[in-house]
């Protein structure tokens, strides 16, 4: 009987960790700021004044460093602000700014900043693949509008300045 449950049991751990590691959710949002990569850059990745323009990244405790760790606030639409630790996976000046958190199997994020240059300025892209067993009950829906609400926000700051 217990070999039965240990094995039943087994069984189930590897089956939820099969399907959160095979479910995934990915957000994509582009835009053209006419401006240079390296002005984007600098305003992307000054985090003291994140709460003066991003209205999803409200705030962002610690600078980007290669393999350093920051924490985001993340304000949802019903105004509620969700803590999210990540590591900091890939930081190629006026490139890339890569984040990657979470638990595995549960939920992680991998979000990307890309910056690339185009005629008339520099489209910058932020993708998400987010991967995990809570993506089954968890609403997303709200992610995808508030990147494009952030890539505005980050467009206006930079184009004003």
């Amino acid at each position: 009987m217990l070999v039965n449950i240990l094995t039943y049991g087994a069984i189930a751990v590897a089956l939820a960790a099969a399907i959160g590691a095979l479910t995934t959710k990915t957000f994509h949002v582009e835009t053209t700021i006419n401006a240079p990569a390296e002005k984007i850059w600098e305003v992307l990745t000054d985090t003291a004044a994140y709460p003066e323009w991003n209205p999803t990244f409200v705030e962002v405790d610690g600078t980007y460093s290669q393999g350093g760790k920051v924490l985001n606030k993340v304000q949802d639409p019903s105004g509620a602000v969700l803590e999210m630790t990540a590591t900091v996976a890939m930081l190629n000046p006026a490139r890339e700014l890569r984040q990657k958190g979470g638990v595995p199997l549960v939920i992680t994020f991998d979000h990307r900043w890309i910056l690339e240059p185009v005629e008339g300025g520099t489209k910058v892209t932020q993708h998400e693949v987010d991967r995990g067993l809570y993506l089954w009950f968890w609403n997303s829906d709200w992610i995808e509008p508030a990147y494009a609400k952030t890539s505005a926000a980050l467009k206006a700051r930079v184009e004003e300045q």
